[in-house]
């Protein structure tokens, strides 16, 4: 690939960050619909935890496929591809007539969402080949991450309440055809230099891990945790992880690659990023029922009360960039954790007649707190590895990410609509003190993570697992920091 002209990568960098903004906005903006879609649709709650993680476990389960195939059939035909499956699963959603077919819409829309993040991400670790300038190419990728996911209730919220719950989808559709004209002008095609083989297999074994999972948590405390479909999901995810690293390990190009998980900082990155996204989704999911069902808000009020996170969680990425840049992951890393821990503390003492400072300050801590974890996760994730498996490296980061999202949703939102006692509105209020010591969970793993894998014994591990995947002659990996 031609060295491009920086207005050439700042264009790239622009036209990748809009198709992350939508597939991050899609997380979260259907959470401030959730009642509206509940009360138009006839759903269940169950069925509002299979819209969000319908979408997230799709992406899960494809991100690593789309990663590896991106950098074997060419990065900007697999985005194109993309953004056009992903429009067309967004018209599908706005036109839903019923809960089962909105969560089937939303498979659609994952498709082509799981082709847009980690290819894109793919594309600019290509095109931002200096390590200080990609390092602040990922603090605004990681910007934008916050920016869409923080953003999410509070455009949710308003377009609910001046259009309706199915303009959520219909945002999506003019910014993917924009996205679609410029992608093909202006984005250069690449491809590793080697393309990997498939490997269906471990595909599928991923699939039926994250879906069995999934599944059993949310559907145990409605069907039962002895229903044979219950069973035999957990069953069937337990086999299914049991099978999938020793036969990953088997073969010379595996979709999922044991040996990236030897660097301490990658490794802990992933589960980090499980961690926060898990605190994340389980946070904006029980937040939206506790606003607009337990204390009577409209979508938008309910939106706007977030909005002081929203502005951390937009603002602070590229301070974390920064920081990432020139002193490396762990100050970012501990600052996160602490906020979302403490924000999480905050929320344990919630009740329906909380003073509205309460939610407020929690919320602002946990803008603080997420806002600085993305952008050490995606610089540790693809920092250390060669540009040539930059696709399957930033897709095992994405799909941390989606693992954690649907996790958040599943466990969280399981845990607590299994915990309401007596009227709704009290009583909902009360159960939502088991997810927020969830999220306190979360926040401490990572801290801890953030300590122990920023070290110098990390690090070493980082070079070592490098070295692993560095073709012979090939110029050597950039240095984690």
């Amino acid at each position: 690939m031609p060295e491009l002209d920086r207005r050439h990568r700042l264009l790239v960098l622009v036209i990748c960050c809009s198709s992350l903004f939508v597939v991050s906005l899609d997380a979260t903006i259907v959470n401030l619909a959730l009642p509206s879609i509940q009360a138009d649709l006839s759903a269940s709650v169950t069925s509002l935890q299979w819209t969000i993680d319908a979408y997230t476990l799709t992406l899960a389960s494809l991100l690593m496929l789309a990663g590896s195939t991106a950098d074997r059939v060419g990065r900007k035909r697999v985005f194109r591809i993309g953004l056009v499956l992903f429009g067309l699963g967004s018209l599908l959603c706005s036109i839903a007539p019923t809960a089962g077919a909105l969560v089937g819409f939303r498979i659609v829309q994952a498709l082509g969402g799981a082709m847009l993040n980690p290819v894109a991400m793919s594309i600019i670790v290509n095109v931002f080949t200096d390590p200080r300038e990609r390092a602040r190419a990922i603090g605004v990728w990681g910007s934008v991450v916050g920016l869409s996911m923080a953003l999410g209730p509070l455009v949710g919220g308003a377009l609910v309440d001046l259009v309706g719950w199915r303009s959520v989808f219909w945002v999506n559709v003019p910014v993917v055809a924009v996205a679609v004209v410029l992608a093909t002008r202006f984005v250069p095609e690449s491809r590793a230099p080697r393309p990997r083989r498939l490997d269906p297999l471990g595909q599928l074994l991923i699939a039926v891990l994250l879906g069995g999972a999934t599944f059993a948590i949310i559907e145990g405390p409605v069907q039962g945790w002895t229903s044979p479909w219950v069973l035999g999901c957990a069953v069937a995810a337990v086999a299914a992880l049991a099978a999938l690293l020793p036969w990953e390990r088997r073969l010379p190009e595996p979709l999922l690659d044991p040996r990236f998980f030897r660097s301490a900082p990658f490794a802990g990155a992933a589960v980090i990023a499980v961690c926060a996204f898990a605190a994340l989704a389980g946070f904006l999911f029980v937040n939206s029922l506790y606003l607009q069902t337990a204390r009577g808000y409209s979508p938008l009020h309910a939106g706007l009360l977030t909005l002081p996170m929203a502005a951390m969680a937009a603002a602070l990425p590229t301070v974390s960039g920064r920081l990432v840049a020139t002193r490396g992951a762990r100050i970012p890393l501990l600052v996160g954790g602490l906020g979302i821990t403490l924000s999480g503390v905050l929320l344990l003492g919630l009740r329906t007649d909380s003073p509205l400072w309460l939610p407020i300050t929690a919320y602002l801590l946990f803008g603080i707190g997420f806002g600085m974890i993305n952008a050490p996760i995606t610089n540790t994730a693809v920092s250390g590895m060669p540009a040539a498996q930059a696709g399957v490296a930033s897709a095992v980061a994405s799909t941390s990410r989606q693992v954690g999202t649907a996790l958040g949703v599943a466990v969280i939102g399981s845990a607590v609509t299994a915990s309401v006692v007596g009227p709704l509105p009290t009583g909902l209020a009360a159960a939502t003190h088991v997810g927020w010591a969830v999220q306190i969970g979360c926040g401490l793993a990572v801290l801890v993570l953030g300590l122990v894998t920023t070290t110098a014994w990390a690090r070493r591990t980082a070079t070592r697992t490098a070295e692993l995947f560095a073709a012979p002659g090939a110029p050597s990996p950039a240095g984690v920091r």
